[in-house]
Parts: structure tokens; sequence; C-alpha cells
């Protein structure tokens, strides 16, 4: 299943309007450069904002997600035209040898059992040219960020040009172990609807990651801070062995 938050078409839509400061694309653009990559998979694509911001510099991107309405919104930006899209999953991906591979915003999160994670990896891997790279992102479970997410902290009201006025907040409803989830709740103005949607995401250790990498046939050539989150992320660079 996938959240609503990106499968609902309404939802997929205010996505890029109501986070539209997206400079924690800005390391992964410039790693791009570091690593000379010409072409580029971006795993959990979203609304396609970091392909297209790619395919405009002349990188050779594929970019894949499991929801379609996201895929639809991608599909109307800039540089769109340039992106191949694919709709589905890593253990879906057609054969590939891509200089690299990333998951931004915290999409390695969203793999909540150990055999996804593992499944998820190997795909990827198989999808690297040899000795490339996969990068991605996930919260460090030591900064408890998730005691953040409450209404009184992430209510905002937004007008969103062709929507309108939405309401929005999110607020935990579990924590268990290293699973945290929480609720996104959207209301909309114009007709009163209420939306809601569900969502968990998975806090792996730096231990925990790296020995997941490890086994999944990469050796780890870093990990570094998100330089606009420091102390809340841990950035992985792994390279296929």
């Amino acid at each position: 299943m996938v959240d609503p938050i990106f499968a609902e078409r309404r939802l997929a839509q205010l996505y890029d309007p109501l986070d539209p400061d997206r400079r924690d694309l800005d390391a992964y653009a410039a790693m791009v450069g570091e690593f000379g990559a010409r072409s580029v998979l971006d795993i959990g694509c979203g609304t396609g904002t970091f392909a297209c911001r790619l395919a405009r510099r002349g990188i050779a991107v594929t970019a894949l997600d499991p929801a379609a309405a996201s895929l639809d919104v991608a599909r109307t930006k800039p540089g769109a035209e340039r992106v191949r899209w694919l709709l589905g999953r890593a253990t879906d991906l057609p054969p590939l040898r891509v200089d690299l591979a990333t998951m931004t915003a915290n999409v390695a999160q969203v793999f909540l059992t150990d055999k996804e994670w593992s499944t998820t990896l190997r795909a990827a891997r198989a999808a690297l040219r040899p000795a490339g790279r996969l990068v991605f992102e996930t919260r460090n479970p030591a900064a408890r960020g998730w005691r953040e997410w409450t209404r009184e902290r992430s209510y905002h009201r937004t007008v969103v040009h062709g929507i309108g006025e939405v309401e929005t907040w999110v607020e935990v409803t579990d924590v268990d172990d290293r699973l945290v989830s929480f609720r996104h709740t959207f209301v909309f103005a114009s007709d009163g609807a209420r939306l809601t949607s569900d969502s968990t995401l998975r806090f792996r250790t730096r231990d925990e990651v790296t020995a997941s990498l490890t086994a999944a046939g990469y050796l780890i050539d870093g990990v570094r801070e998100a330089p606009d989150r420091p102390g809340r992320e841990l950035v992985f660079v792994a390279r296929r062995c």
C-alpha cells in the first residue's frame, strides 16, 4: 500500500506547494557532480523535483515511484520530458547500469521490515554499474525528531494557487521501538473536505544501516550529515563492490 499523501491525487497536488523549500536536494545535486555521474536512478522520486532538476542539467535520469498520482504531478514539471518515469518499486526495475542511485527525502525509512530493506538495497545494487554508488538519507534516531511532530508545532494555514486555503498538521499516533507512526491531516476551505494520511517510518541506527549495506554487497565510502539538518540526518554513500 502507498500512503494516501502520495497516492491520492488531491493530496499529491499539495506536496510541492506545502513544502516549497527543497534545499535538502542541494547536497544530492552536488554529489552528482562530485562523483561525475552521467546517469542517475531516483528511487522514490515522488513528484519529480530532483529528477527534473538533474534532467535539465543533461543527466540521464530514470525516476521510479509506486504512486501514480505523484508521477502525474511529476510529468507536468519543466524537464519532465527528458526523464524516464517508471511506476513501481525497486524490485520492479528493468535492467539498468547507472552511475548513481539516490533515495532522497527519507525514502529509505519507508521500508519497515529487514526483508523489504534488504531486497531494495539489492535491487538498487543490480541497477548500478560496477563501482557505482548508492546515496540516501535517514533520520538519526538519536535525535528523536518525532517529538516535534505535534499539531501545535506543525500546524499551517496555506493558500494554494488553484486550490484555495488548506489547513495542515501532523501528529504522532504510535511509537513502537524503531517504528514511528503518524497522521497528516488536510482540511480544504473550498468544500470543507478533511482528508488524512497515515504513515509509518523505520528509524535505523548507523550501525544497523552499515551492516545492511555490507550484507547487500556495498562498501561504505562515508556517512555525512545533511548540511541543512546537522545532527538530525545521516547521509550514506555506498559503493557497489
